[in-house]
């Protein structure tokens, strides 16, 4: 069934709303791929906070045009789903470097973070990103291990002059 030009247009703009909002974005090739396992992937895009679409690629060119992924449009080539990462930038190249790792079929074509274009083999990099949680974690272990190391130091003064004190009487106990 065709699609009308309200439909098409109800596409373009519910994509480029998406596109504006997103962190990253995705571009895999899904031939080969069953319905089951498109339903499979769809529904792991749900629980990460992942936007995901078939759209048709003249479709998806108009829709991220005038967004920072942009620069994909020329890529936007072949049967490909669009994965765009909502919450935090690795979201999208996790799912689909997850899902790709038990379905071959599904290739990566394009990888986006803000503006720029990436090749395929970056979206390993994307993935390991930290979440904004990890992130947080990391930034607090950070700022609080000076202040760690300072409380140590302090903690070592009166430490050290147990021990000599310590060490002085063992030694008068063993001379006597």
């Amino acid at each position: 069934m065709a699609l009308t030009l309200e439909d098409k247009k109800r596409i373009v703009s519910e994509v480029a709303a998406v596109a504006s909002q997103a962190h990253s974005a995705v571009a895999a090739e899904y031939r080969g791929l069953t319905v089951g396992e498109m339903t499979e992937l769809r529904a792991k895009a749900r629980q990460n906070g992942v936007y995901l679409r078939v759209v048709k690629n003249s479709l998806a060119r108009r829709a991220v045009e005038g967004t920072s992924f942009a620069c994909m449009q020329e890529g936007l080539v072949g049967p490909l789903v669009l994965a765009f990462s909502q919450d935090d930038p690795g979201a999208a190249a996790r799912l689909i470097k997850d899902f790709a790792k038990d379905h071959a079929k599904l290739q990566v074509k394009l990888v986006s973070v803000s503006g720029q274009l990436l090749g395929p083999a970056d979206l390993e990099r994307l993935a390991s990103m930290p979440t904004r949680d990890q992130a947080i974690s990391i930034l607090m272990a950070t700022m609080k291990a000076p202040l760690d190391k300072f409380a140590r130091t302090l903690n070592e003064v009166p430490g050290k002059l147990v021990r000599t004190v310590a060490a002085v009487r063992d030694q008068k106990q063993s001379a006597a």
